[in-house]
């Protein structure tokens, strides 16, 4: 796991790229990569490469990158994890390639020079890397299927540049800060930005599952080479419950044993809940030695459901790991709420809690950690599954005039603004899902901020286009639409995201077992099959031993802190986010504070005032 970025000066009349800059960039990245450093120059003063190096495969200095092959007409500059890479190194070395390295970066060199472009198809992992083609003048970069290693870049019309972060894109100095109307008002739909976009108008995201070229005089268009959808799409028939859990457990096995390839040890964030149980029980049974799990404790929560802790330990010992956990007061929560936001890369209303785990899985020694993000979205745990279903089949509400203003009028305060919106959100089934996940309603997000950024943002009807998207093609049912749609904006844009710049800001690789191509190709169709009729009971029975009963039959909580608490304190001492002028007037202010008013109260979600705080942080007050 590391940082790469990078500069190509691709405009015939561009000047060289600048050294300083990219040095400035890549050193921006130092938590993602503290054990070393490296950059490249091109003889032809043409392309600089820089790397920051996380040692996690091959320890030695033939692992350090940018990557060089042996006749210096290929340079790679890489972040992530290649999985099946002993596979692929194996097939290279049957056709007569020589490696001068153990790691998975030398094996990308030589598979690309092999089959080129098409490389992708063949890969199993996380990644994000960008290869220096020197004989084409050609910059090859790509993202992996799922979007869990980032790849942000900027095209001024005749110098490119990327990074794996939007900061440190910022840091070099080359690129403006002028922000992104579209990105915020994004940001305020979903609580996190949608891809493409970002906060600012230069920088772009690689879109998952894409590939990019840049050639002298010209930056294409990204190229998708996986789809989500065209999984989803597919029409499986549902084997018996035996045969089902089987073929689960079967997929589950292996894709957890892959991930737990390393050359340092690899530990586990636990909770209480089934999908991190149920990965530690089936890396139990294919790991030869006890993991490491860790699980964050909080003072609010002791005595109460919420307290994952005890549970957590009882899992552990049951499946023999060597346990730690760790617990956090609201004092330190709240003194590292600054550094929180100073590290944050992209906007967003979570992260707290794995920035905060892997503080203290890093603080442990480790450098790797298995997570269970992705168990709801493809097991469909979460209660958006059933409710789309059902608000689809009363869609017909939406042409009942006034039906639903009416009940936005006479529900619950906290409610109010959300069945309000659901008159026209009932109308298409994109909006349908953004009324089960909006942070703010489309009207809420107008009353916040000024006409003219609401304007230049494209309106309402932008606010779903990311799930449009995310649903072409077609998936064969409800429930695998939730799917995608879940995968898709929620886990990607949010969860993966932050999973990303959380743990990297200490230093540690964050691995997703559940989150992986081969297992979605597996089981995504299979599952969507069932309409959800089996839910997580086949991740659940996976592992053997099985899981604790407790674990079964604990109402789902979800990896929680005491935010309402928190920042509700936070509002009653005064700290109110302050928006940029710009971006919101006196009027506007004022409904800021009357939020504020409401979250110390507890009558307000704290979700809402801290997506101001964080917007208020992260924009510049001028540009």
């Amino acid at each position: 796991m590391c940082g790469i970025n990078g500069i190509f000066v691709y405009g015939s009349q561009a000047v060289e790229p600048c050294e300083q800059e990219c040095l400035k960039v890549r050193d921006a990245m130092t938590s993602r990569g503290p054990d070393d450093r490296g950059f490249f120059h091109d003889p032809d003063r043409r392309v600089l490469l820089g790397h920051r190096r996380l040692e996690i495969i091959d320890l030695s200095a033939q692992g350090a990158q940018p990557m060089a092959s042996a006749d210096g007409n290929l340079v790679i500059t890489f972040n992530g994890e290649i999985y099946n890479y002993q596979e692929l190194r194996a097939e290279l070395i049957d056709d007569g390639v020589r490696f001068a390295s153990t790691s998975d970066t030398e094996v990308l060199l030589h598979l690309y020079r092999h089959q080129a472009e098409t490389m992708v198809h063949r890969l199993e992992g996380m990644f994000a890397f960008a290869i220096w083609d020197r004989q084409r003048s050609t910059l090859f970069l790509t993202r992996d299927p799922h979007g869990i290693k980032p790849l942000y870049y900027a095209d001024d019309g005749s110098c490119f540049r990327f990074a794996s972060s939007v900061q440190a894109l910022l840091a070099g100095g080359g690129i403006s800060r002028e922000p992104d109307p579209l990105g915020i008002v994004g940001f305020l739909a979903w609580g996190s930005v949608p891809e493409p976009g970002t906060l600012f108008r230069q920088v772009r995201s690689l879109p998952a599952g894409s590939t990019l070229r840049v050639t002298p005089g010209r930056v294409e268009e990204p190229q998708r080479y996986w789809s989500l959808a065209s999984v989803y799409q597919e029409a499986v028939v549902v084997p018996e419950r035996e045969e089902l859990n089987l073929r689960v457990r079967d997929a589950l096995r292996e894709s957890v044993a892959r991930h737990l390839v390393a050359d340092v040890p690899v530990g586990l964030f636990l909770s209480a809940g089934v999908d991190s149980g149920a990965l530690l029980g089936l890396a139990s049974e294919v790991h030869p030695e006890p993991l490491r799990t860790v699980t964050l404790a909080f003072e609010e929560f002791r005595g109460r459901p919420e307290d994952e802790a005890p549970l957590a330990k009882q899992v552990a010992q049951h499946y023999g790991a060597q346990h730690t956990t760790v617990t956090l007061s609201a004092r330190e929560a709240r003194d590292a709420f600054d550094v929180f936001l100073e590290a944050m890369d992209q906007p967003t209303v979570d992260g707290l809690n794995v920035y905060f785990v892997s503080r203290a899985v890093r603080q442990a020694g480790l450098k790797a950690a298995l997570s269970g993000v992705g168990g709801d979205e493809l097991f469909g745990g979460y209660s958006t599954f059933r409710a789309f279903k059902r608000l689809r089949r009363v869609s017909w509400l939406a042409q009942v005039p006034g039906l639903l203003r009416l009940a936005g009028a006479l529900g619950p305060a906290r409610r109010q603004a959300k069945l309000r919106y659901a008159s026209s959100a009932l109308a298409r089934p994109a909006s349908t899902y953004h009324l089960l996940r909006c942070l703010f309603t489309p009207i809420e997000i107008r009353s916040l901020i000024r006409p003219e950024i609401w304007q230049a943002a494209g309106g309402a009807e932008k606010l779903t286009r990311t799930v449009e998207d995310a649903w072409q093609p077609a998936p064969a049912n409800n429930w695998a639409c939730t799917s995608v749609a879940e995968q898709s904006v929620y886990m990607r844009h949010q969860l993966l995201r932050d999973a990303d710049w959380a743990s990297m800001s200490h230093s540690l690789e964050v691995r997703t077992p559940l989150v992986d191509r081969r297992l979605t190709n597996s089981l995504g169709a299979l599952l969507a099959a069932t309409g959800g009729g089996e839910s997580k009971e086949p991740l659940a029975s996976s592992p053997q031993p099985p899981l604790p009963q407790k674990i079964l039959t604990r109402p789902k909580t979800g990896f929680g802190l005491p935010l309402q608490t928190w920042v509700g304190e936070d509002c009653r001492a005064g700290r109110i986010p302050n928006l940029p002028s710009w971006l919101a007037d006196t009027k506007q202010q004022a409904l800021v504070s009357r939020l504020a008013e409401g979250t110390a109260r507890g009558r307000v979600h704290w979700s809402r005032i801290w997506a101001l705080k964080v917007l208020g942080h992260l924009l510049p007050e001028s540009w």
